[in-house]
C-alpha cells in the first residue's frame, strides 16, 4: 500500500485504541495506550534530525538553481511577483479563516495544559526554540544571524533560512561551472536526505499510532472533534483562496473567460487532486498550456517548472491553519506580533517543501519553533495530512496555471 494509505491507518489505530481506552477506563488499555508514548518521541527525534539540513539544501537548491537572477529578467519578476503575492494572500486567507473557524472545536484550558505538558517532555527542539522567541523589533533583526550554525544547533531555523537565502542568491550570480560545484553537491544532499526521510516516513505509521493513541486516550472525542473541525477548515480555505483569489485573477489578468480556464485546467487540478504531486502533475499543465492556451513555449516551460518547484500557495495556506490549530491545541497564545511572526515563518516554510509526502508538515518545523510550538504537533498532523494534502495540490496547481496565464497575457500573448 501507498505510504498515506499506511499512515491513515496508524491514525485510525491510534484513535481506536485511544477511545476505547477513554471511553471503558480498562487499565491494562490506558496502560498500553500510554506506552507507547516513548515511540512517538523516538519518531518525532527522527523528524528533527533530518528536517534541519533538508530545509536548507532544498532550499538552496531551489533558489541557486534558477541561475543569475539578474540575468531571469520581466519574465522572471513578474512570474515571482505573482507566486509571492498570491502566497501571501493565502497566508491572510489561512490565518483569517482559521481564527473564525478552529474555535467551534476548542479544547479546555485544563486539557491544553495537560497536553503542553505532555509535549514538554517529547523533544528538547521545541523547548529550545521557545526560549529564544523574539518580540517585536527584535524579530526582524534576529533574521540575520551573526552565526548560521550556532542558529541551526539551537533551533533558530528562521535567521538559518535567511543565511541560506542569501547564499544561494550569491551562488546563482557565479559563472555557470562554479555554479554547478555547489548546486551539485547540494541537490546530491537533498536527494540524501529526502531518502532518509522516506525511511522515517516507512515507520510513520507506528509513530503516529504512537502519538495519537495516549492523547486521545487522555482526551476523547475532544481531540478528534478538533481534528475535524481542522481539516474542515483547510477545505473551506481552498474554495475561497481557488475562488476568491485565482479565478478573479484569470478574470481580470488575463483575456480568457473564467468557464473557459477551468474545462481546461480541471484535468490537471484533478490529476494533482488524486497524485498530490505538482512534479508528476506538469506534463499535464504543459499540454494544457501549449495545446489548448496556445501559450508560448518560452512562456509556459519557465512559469510551470518553476511553480512546481517552488510556489506552494495551498500549502501555504494549510501552513497557516495547521499552525493556529496547534497553537490552539496546545493553549499557546498568538498575539499581533506573533502572527507577524508567523505569518514570515510560514511564507518562508513554503519556499522549502521538499517533494516527500507529507513535506508541507515537515517543512513547518522553522514556524513551530519561531511560534515556540511543540514538535509534536507535527506527527498529530502528518496523521490527518491525506485530505488536506489532496486539496492543496490541486490549488498549488491551479495557482501554477492562472500564473503562467498572467504572465503570458502581460508578456502580450494571445491566449485562445
Amino acid at each position: 500500500m501507498r505510504s498515506h494509505v499506511w499512515m491513515a491507518g496508524g491514525l485510525a489505530v491510534g484513535v481506536a485504541l485511544g477511545l476505547a481506552a477513554a471511553v471503558t477506563q480498562q487499565p491494562w488499555l490506558l496502560a498500553v495506550a500510554r506506552g507507547l508514548r516513548p515511540i512517538g518521541v523516538v519518531f518525532l527525534n527522527l523528524l528533527s534530525m533530518v528536517v534541519i539540513p533538508l530545509v536548507a539544501t532544498a532550499l538552496f537548491t531551489g533558489v541557486a538553481g534558477l541561475g543569475d537572477i539578474r540575468k531571469v529578467g520581466r519574465l522572471g519578476v513578474r512570474t515571482l511577483a505573482f507566486f509571492w503575492l498570491t502566497t501571501f494572500a493565502a497566508i491572510v486567507i489561512g490565518f483569517v479563516l482559521a481564527k473564525l473557524l478552529l474555535p467551534l472545536g476548542a479544547m479546555s484550558p485544563g486539557q491544553q495544559a495537560a497536553l503542553r505538558a505532555a509535549a514538554g517532555a517529547d523533544s528538547s527542539f521545541g523547548r529550545r526554540a521557545a526560549e529564544q522567541i523574539p518580540s517585536g523589533a527584535s524579530f526582524l533583526v534576529s533574521l540575520v544571524p551573526a552565526n548560521p550554525l550556532r542558529a541551526a544547533v539551537d533551533g533558530a531555523l528562521l535567521p538559518l533560512i535567511v543565511f541560506v537565502t542569501i547564499f544561494a542568491v550569491a551562488t546563482a550570480t557565479l559563472p555557470p561551472e562554479k555554479r554547478a560545484a555547489l548546486t551539485t553537491v547540494a541537490d546530491a544532499a537533498t536527494q540524501a536526505l529526502i531518502r532518509i526521510m522516506y525511511w522515517v516516513l516507512a515507520v510513520a505509521p507506528l509513530g503516529i499510532l504512537a502519538l495519537v493513541a495516549p492523547a486521545v486516550a487522555q482526551f476523547g472525542w475532544s481531540l478528534v472533534k478538533s481534528a475535524a473541525v481542522f481539516i474542515l477548515a483547510v477545505i473551506i480555505g481552498m474554495v475561497l483562496f481557488v475562488g476568491g483569489v485565482f479565478l478573479p485573477a484569470v478574470a481580470l489578468g488575463t483575456r480568457l473567460r473564467v468557464p473557459r480556464f477551468l474545462k481546461v485546467a480541471f484535468p490537471s487540478m484533478m490529476m494533482a487532486f488524486s497524485t498530490t504531486s505538482s512534479l508528476a502533475t506538469l506534463p499535464t499543465m504543459l499540454g494544457a498550456a501549449e495545446r489548448d492556451f496556445k501559450m508560448s513555449r518560452t512562456v509556459s516551460s519557465f512559469v510551470l517548472p518553476l511553480g512546481a518547484s517552488i510556489n506552494r500557495p495551498g500549502s501555504a495556506l494549510f501552513q497557516a491553519v495547521a499552525l493556529l490549530f496547534v497553537a490552539q491545541l496546545y493553549g499557546v497564545p498568538l498575539g499581533l506580533t506573533q502572527l507577524v511572526q508567523a505569518g514570515a515563518a510560514v511564507f518562508l516554510a513554503s519556499l522549502t517543501v521538499a517533494a516527500v509526502p507529507a513535506g508541507s508538515v515537515v517543512s513547518l518545523a522553522p514556524a513551530f519553533a519561531a511560534t515556540g510550538l511543540p514538535l509534536a504537533g507535527l506527527g498529530l498532523l502528518i496523521g490527518l495530512d491525506r485530505i488536506p494534502d489532496m486539496f492543496r495540490t490541486s490549488a498549488n496547481v491551479t495557482g501554477h496555471l492562472v500564473g503562467a496565464a498572467v504572465v503570458a497575457t502581460a508578456e502580450r500573448e494571445t491566449l485562445a
